[in-house]
């Protein structure tokens, strides 16, 4: 027996205004099963209807082989996520970094007659020291919600959210390589008896290679580590001036690694 679905001839009730709502009722026939009854309701029933976005659909039995249906419309900001769905977001707000060293000294002006000393990149040279400069660099924020079955967010899972929170990815993880990712932080609340709503925040700065400081070529840096430059005193013949130079470059790991796959929120 096939299953018809039609439009009551008294249904709908309507509501106006900023929260709007529609409902409407169908009559459905055919099947004396209630998930054949829904799902016929659930195809047939508009996405939308008014402007509104279609909320959910259920169905009473009224007869043999009998339901009456009823769907419920609302503005789609009204509408709450389901179990395993998720949100997200992002910004390239940048961060702050303290450098001693720029990319290019693009020019150098001295006293008339006389040669500017070639710091080789130093910044803010004085007599006994290299001040540098606060800048902006590329940082990729981005933020994930998903929700989450009670079922998964244990003790044990916090506890693994806990651990990993302040270190970077050990794999490729969300389109960015080894290294360049860090997991900021993670909030959570639970939604009923039914999930968890989990948001993850993280910070992206680029892997970098064959970097080059002063005469110092061949530098390879991961996105979080942390690079700083040795400089010593040095004599510039061309200027007969006493200058700081590059010496010696060092990449210190500041951040631990993880598995960012524990997170359960894919790669």
């Amino acid at each position: 027996m096939s299953i018809s679905v039609e439009l009551s001839f008294d249904s709908g009730s309507f509501t106006e205004g900023d929260n709007a709502t529609a409902v409407l009722e169908y009559l459905i026939k055919g099947t004396d099963d209630d998930v054949e009854a829904k799902n016929a309701l659930g195809d047939e029933a508009p996405q939308t209807y008014d402007d509104l976005q279609r909320k959910n659909w259920s169905v009473d039995r009224i007869g043999n082989n009998w339901w009456r249906g009823t769907v419920r419309y609302v503005h789609e900001e009204y509408i709450l996520p389901e179990t395993g769905e998720s949100s997200f977001a992002f910004d390239t707000g940048g961060g702050t970094q303290h450098i001693t060293q720029s990319i290019q000294t693009i020019a150098k002006y001295g006293l008339p007659g006389q040669t500017a000393p070639d710091f080789k990149g130093a910044v803010g040279v004085t007599h006994d020291n290299v001040e540098g400069v606060d800048i902006t660099v590329p940082v990729y924020n981005f933020s994930e919600t998903h929700y989450l079955p009670v079922a998964t967010v244990t003790q044990a899972y916090k506890d693994k959210l806990r651990g990993l929170t302040g270190k970077v990815n050990d794999a490729a993880f969300k389109g960015h390589d080894a290294g360049e990712c860090l997991l900021l932080g993670v909030a959570g609340s639970q939604r009923g008896a039914n999930d968890w709503e989990i948001s993850f925040r993280f910070a992206s700065s680029e892997n970098k290679t064959d970097l080059t400081v002063g005469e110092i070529t061949g530098i390879n840096k991961k996105g979080w580590e942390y690079m700083w430059v040795r400089y010593a005193n040095a004599e510039d013949t061309t200027a007969k001036a006493l200058i700081k130079k590059p010496v010696a470059v060092y990449i210190e790991k500041v951040y631990e690694s993880g598995d960012f796959s524990e997170l359960g929120i894919g790669v």
